[in-house]
């Protein structure tokens, strides 16, 4: 059995990244694999904020999952500190096999490692799969999100 690693995003992970979402229904419509520049240039940006993080789930040197952590201090709940999960995406080859649970569960630790008093998972309205999963795994629906394309 192979171990599963999970370690932050470099440039040549960036191809497999963006593979996972073009490869879904609601990613098809939005992904574009052929031209990967601006997702480099999106992941240069990330890896020189010190408040946020892409990682990838990688299995004998193959990317199979990947997330992004932001680590956000604010002044609500007492001037806590929070971080926001969001782009989970496991490859349609690992689903149903515990990635997803084991990448949460790192996306849960290492927030609470660095001192954080809560977790936000963001996911569409229209993955409900995913939600139920999110719920299997803790999580509760508490918020109602909006979003406007600029």
């Amino acid at each position: 059995m192979t171990t599963i690693g999970i370690r932050p995003a470099v440039r040549d992970d960036i191809a497999a990244i963006v593979a996972m979402p073009a490869d879904d229904a609601l990613g098809a419509t939005r992904e574009i694999p052929d031209d990967l520049t601006p997702y480099w240039s999106a992941c240069e940006r990330l890896q020189s904020d010190p408040n946020r993080l892409l990682v990838v789930a990688d299995r004998d040197g193959e990317v199979v999952g990947t997330l992004q952590l932001a680590i956000v201090p604010g002044p609500s709940r007492k001037g806590s500190t929070r971080s926001i999960v969001e782009g989970v995406r496991i490859h349609s080859s690992e689903r149903g096999r515990g990635l997803g649970a084991q990448l949460i569960e790192w996306a849960v630790d290492e927030p609470r490692r660095q001192g954080c008093q809560l977790v936000r998972l963001a996911s569409d309205s229209a993955r409900t799969d995913a939600h139920r999963f999110d719920g299997r795994l803790g999580f509760t629906g508490s918020h109602v999100g909006f979003k406007s394309q600029l």
